[in-house]
C-alpha cells in the first residue's frame, strides 16, 4: 500500500504501538525495523524508496514520549560505531516498571485488570497483534496474549473530536479562542488542515480565509464550544501535517532560554533531557521553546530550582507568575517577599 493511501493511524495508536514495541524487545531494535514493523510506520513506509518524512516523525515522537517520562535509551553498536542507522532504540524494563513502594488495594487491582481487559480486546487492534508477533521474530519476548503493559490515559480537549469532524468534512470552523494575557476570548473563524501533537500538546493548523494566512491554535485555549458549519474550504496541495509540524520546528530551533538549574535537582534532570537541549561548558543550559506563555509556565513549575537569565520577555513572564502565586499566599496582614521571591527565580 502507499504511504498516500495508507490509513490513518492515531497519534496515540502509533506512540503507544511503538512503546510496546521497543519494551518487547531487549536487546532493542533498530530505526529501519521500527519504521518497517510499528504500527503507524510500517503502513507509510517504502522498502526500497525515501523514507526522509518518516524518519522526522520517528525522531519527534521520540521526543513526545521522552517528555512523558518513558525512559528511552539509545544503543550504539559497537561493531558500527558512528553509524547512525546502525542505532538501536529501547525501553529498559526495569526503568518503567512500578516502584516496589507502590501498591493496590484489592478494589483498585479490580478496576486495572478490567480496565486492562477492556483496551487488549477493545483498543489494541489486529494489526497491531500481528505486529507483536513480527517483532517477537526480530527477538522480542513480549506475551502478546496477555500484555504486562496498558497505556497512560491522556485525556484529549474537548474540542478534538469537532475539529477531526471538520478535517474529514473539509469545511470551515468556528470558535472562542483566549490568548494568555487577555480578559476576553475572540472569536476565530478557520479553515483547519490537520491537528498535529508538538511537544506533548494537541494543536490545530488552520488557514484563515479572509487573509490566506496560515496559524496554529493550541486546543486547550479553545474555551467553548467548536462550531462545525457547512461552508467547504479548499486545502493548498502544500496544507499538510508534515508542513505544520516544520513550521512549528522551524520556530522551536529558532527560540532559547538561557536558564540555571540546582545541580542534581528535578529540572536539571527533565531540562537537559529535553529535546534540542545544551549543556554550557559554565553548567548554564540553553533550551529551545515555540512558545513563550508555555516555557513560562513549565519553568515555573520547577519553583527555586530553575533561574531564567534570558531572554528578558520569558524572564519577565516567570517573574510575573511568581509573583501572582506569591501574592496569592500571602497573609492577609504584614509585607509579602514578592521582590525576594521573584527576584530569586525569575
Amino acid at each position: 500500500m502507499s504511504a498516500a493511501r495508507a490509513p490513518r493511524i492515531p497519534v496515540e495508536e502509533r506512540l503507544f504501538s511503538l512503546v510496546l514495541a521497543l519494551l518487547a524487545t531487549e536487546p532493542g531494535l533498530t530505526k529501519s525495523e521500527i519504521l518497517s514493523t510499528v504500527q503507524g510506520y510500517r503502513q507509510k513506509h517504502s522498502p526500497n524508496g525515501d523514507n526522509t518524512a518518516l524518519e522526522r516523525q520517528f525522531e519527534r515522537d521520540k521526543d513526545d514520549i521522552r517528555e512523558l517520562g518513558v525512559p528511552l535509551e539509545t544503543l550504539d553498536d559497537p561493531a558500527a560505531s558512528g553509524n547512525n542507522q546502525m542505532l538501536r532504540y529501547r525501553i529498559p524494563r526495569g526503568a518503567y516498571e512500578l516502584p516496589l513502594d507502590i501498591s493496590f488495594s484489592s478494589e483498585e487491582s479490580a478496576l486495572l485488570t478490567l480496565a486492562a481487559m477492556v483496551w487488549r480486546e477493545g483498543t489494541l487492534s489486529g494489526e497491531s497483534r500481528r505486529a507483536l508477533l513480527k517483532l517477537r521474530s526480530l527477538g522480542g519476548h513480549a506475551a502478546v496474549p496477555e500484555l504486562d503493559y496498558a497505556p497512560r490515559i491522556r485525556s484529549r480537549d474537548a474540542a478534538f473530536e469537532p475539529l477531526r469532524d471538520a478535517l474529514d468534512r473539509a469545511v470551515l470552523v468556528r470558535f472562542p479562542y483566549l490568548k494568555p494575557g487577555e480578559s476576553e476570548p475572540r472569536r476565530r473563524e478557520v479553515a483547519p488542515f490537520a491537528l498535529v501533537q508538538h511537544q506533548g500538546r494537541w494543536m490545530v493548523a488552520c488557514i484563515e480565509p479572509d487573509t490566506g494566512r496560515r496559524k496554529t491554535f493550541l486546543l486547550s485555549r479553545i474555551i467553548g464550544p467548536v462550531q462545525v458549519t457547512t461552508v467547504a474550504a479548499e486545502r493548498p496541495a502544500d496544507a499538510t501535517a508534515e508542513s505544520a509540524l516544520a513550521a512549528l520546528d522551524e520556530v522551536w530551533e529558532a527560540r532559547t532560554a538561557l536558564i540555571r538549574v540546582v545541580p542534581g535537582s528535578d529540572a536539571e534532570t527533565r531540562l537537559t533531557k529535553r529535546r534540542s537541549t545544551s549543556v554550557r561548558d559554565d553548567g548554564l543550559l540553553e533550551i529551545h521553546f515555540a512558545d513563550l506563555q508555555i516555557v513560562a509556565d513549565e519553568l515555573v513549575s520547577f519553583g527555586p530550582e530553575v533561574t531564567v537569565l534570558e531572554p528578558e520577555s520569558v524572564r519577565q513572564l516567570v517573574v510575573a507568575r511568581l509573583r501572582r502565586l506569591v501574592a496569592a499566599h500571602a497573609p492577609t496582614t504584614g509585607q509579602t517577599p514578592v521582590e525576594s521571591s521573584g527576584g530569586h527565580h525569575g
